[in-house]
């Protein structure tokens, strides 16, 4: 009686979500999608989120309601009912290609998706055009991943394709009214690292300035999202001196869908701790504190996903635990840097558009987002760009690959460029590349890992104030790196060991990835710049 109950329950939130925003799973399934997430029926929480239904699905959720006796089988019912998402493709063609480079050409074509048909019941959110996935479990479109992979795109004289995927990010934001982190119902609620403004300059330096103003609405638009505007998002935080910067911030604070049982599990343990720690006459009042604790949790972990880097020692408290996530108390230095240039780019378009109003007002924002980067997330003591608590009022201390964006971007001084490279000569970079943090907790983005895009960033920023010594060195490690691992596998990952290059990449919570779309157009961006 009771699963009738919750059945009847979700039929009735499909019916009333038909005309608005699109229903993430653990609406449109309810209670199924609960039971097969808790039971683990799947290795990965992402396979049940990315299936679509065999037939209508108030007909699924009818039979299910119905089901029951001790015999019931819940993977044959959730098999019998729904086409699990497509094992991805073996990418191993080292026999076929012995450079890195030419694999990573002959690649595009197995990544590349056609414009997408609606499915009743499916998470994903149909594009109108072809686009590039990442590869392996990511079956669909990344915001911030996409730039990197357009890197390569131009290296490889793929303009269509990146115009195509900047097309479908402006009809998201048309839409959506932002760039959500992948085009999956769940990842609606909340963004990724805004790269947009620099995935327009990129083509403007294909095609032309007039790309600017085609994108100038939906660069507007973004910028909106990104300052709350439009959404029921708590991004913009008002600093100590009255200054304006941002966090990131998932406006939902349920455990994500496609990772439900693993954010359950992080959860009810930090909850149970902290029920045996206090003491209350209410039961009441113990079940409104832990709920609260249970949202707040949610709500870090789905930020920390909105900032890309998920997970990492960057968003704990003591550096080390994931029960002590803390994301929306972070002011992140990268975060900013973007948004420092998405106000420069919305000023350029408006020139071009001879908006001299619209331009002076943009540049004014810029100039003060960047005079509050330079004073909150320049450590002096550290010498190197950092996060700022807004929670306990105090620069953070840790050393990531973070505090090159200013570098990136081009807001540091001179001298500040100096002391990060020495900085980051001393603490992050290593045999292989740069390590995302000094810390070695088991999650992905911190030691002994490096990524794609922080190479990229740090490579540029030091390009940009003459540090090319350093620049130069750490393209060749990371591109050695790079051979070494293809050489030996056959295979472009998601993400190395820089330290020990002689082992794999680990943390996380999925095995390492292979494909990879960022991997692949920051290689042949670095192969080009070390070529200059």
């Amino acid at each position: 009686m009771k699963r009738l109950i919750a059945v009847a329950a979700t039929l009735l939130v499909l019916q009333n979500t038909i005309a608005q925003q699109p229903a993430t799973p653990d609406k449109i399934y309810g209670q199924l999608f609960t039971d097969v997430q808790s039971a683990k029926i799947f290795p990965d929480g992402k396979t049940f989120v990315d299936c679509t239904p065999k037939r209508k699905v108030m007909d699924i959720m009818y039979d299910y309601g119905l089901a029951k006796g001790p015999n019931f089988d819940l993977k044959k019912f959730v098999e019998d009912n729904f086409n699990l998402p497509a094992a991805p493709p073996a990418f191993n063609y080292i026999m076929k290609e012995p450079e890195a480079a030419n694999h990573i050409k002959n690649l595009w074509g197995n990544l590349k998706r056609e414009a997408d048909k609606n499915i009743d019941g499916s998470s994903l959110l149909p594009l109108p055009n072809a686009y590039i996935v990442p590869g392996g479990r990511f079956r669909e479109i990344y915001y911030w991943d996409s730039y990197f992979t357009m890197l390569g795109l131009k290296e490889s004289g793929e303009t269509v394709m990146i115009e195509n995927m900047i097309k479908n990010f402006a009809y998201l934001v048309d839409k959506y009214g932002h760039i959500p982190n992948g085009n999956r119902t769940y990842y609606l609620s909340r963004s990724q690292p805004p790269f947009f403004s620099l995935m327009v300059d990129l083509l403007a330096g294909i095609k032309g300035n007039a790309v600017y103003s085609t994108y100038l609405p939906q660069l507007e638009k973004e910028y909106n999202y990104w300052m709350d505007k439009t959404a029921a998002t708590q991004h913009v935080v008002k600093m100590p001196d009255g200054s304006i910067l941002n966090r990131y911030y998932d406006r939902d604070d349920v455990p994500r869908q496609e990772s439900y049982q693993k954010d359950v599990e992080v959860i009810e343990k930090v909850v149970e701790e902290l029920a045996m720690r206090i003491r209350m006459s209410s039961p009441e009042a113990l079940k409104k504190v832990l709920d609260d604790k249970r949202s707040a949790m949610s709500r870090h972990l789905r930020s920390g996903a909105e900032s890309g880097w998920d997970f990492s020692s960057r968003w704990f408290a003591d550096e080390q635990t994931m029960a002590t996530i803390q994301t929306t108390d972070i002011v992140p230095v990268d975060l900013n840097c973007l948004l420092y240039n998405l106000e420069m780019v919305i000023a350029k378009a408006k020139t071009l558009n001879k908006d001299k109003t619209g331009s002076k007002d943009f540049t004014a924002k810029a100039t003060k987002r960047k005079a509050a980067i330079l004073k909150y997330c320049w450590n002096a003591k550290a010498n190197f760009f950092c996060d700022y608590n807004i929670a306990i009022k105090t620069i953070n201390n840790n050393i990531t690959a973070a505090g090159f964006f200013p570098l990136f971007i081009k807001i540091a001084s001179a001298a500040q460029a100096k002391a990060v490279t020495a900085t980051g000569a001393k603490y992050l970079f290593k045999p292989g590349g740069v390590v995302t943090t000094t810390n070695n907790t088991g999650q992905q983005w911190d030691a002994p890992n490096g990524w794609a895009p922080l190479q990229w960033v740090t490579i540029s920023g030091l390009n940009n104030y003459n540090q090319t010594v350093w620049a130069k060195e750490l393209a060749k490690r990371w591109i050695a790196l790079n051979d070494r691992v293809y050489a030996a596998t056959g295979k472009m990952m998601e993400k190395y060991n820089v330290e020990d290059m002689t082992k794999e990449a680990g943390g996380g919570e999925y095995p390492s990835q292979d494909g990879f779309g960022w991997s692949n157009g920051v290689y042949l961006a670095l192969k080009a710049y070390i070529a200059k």
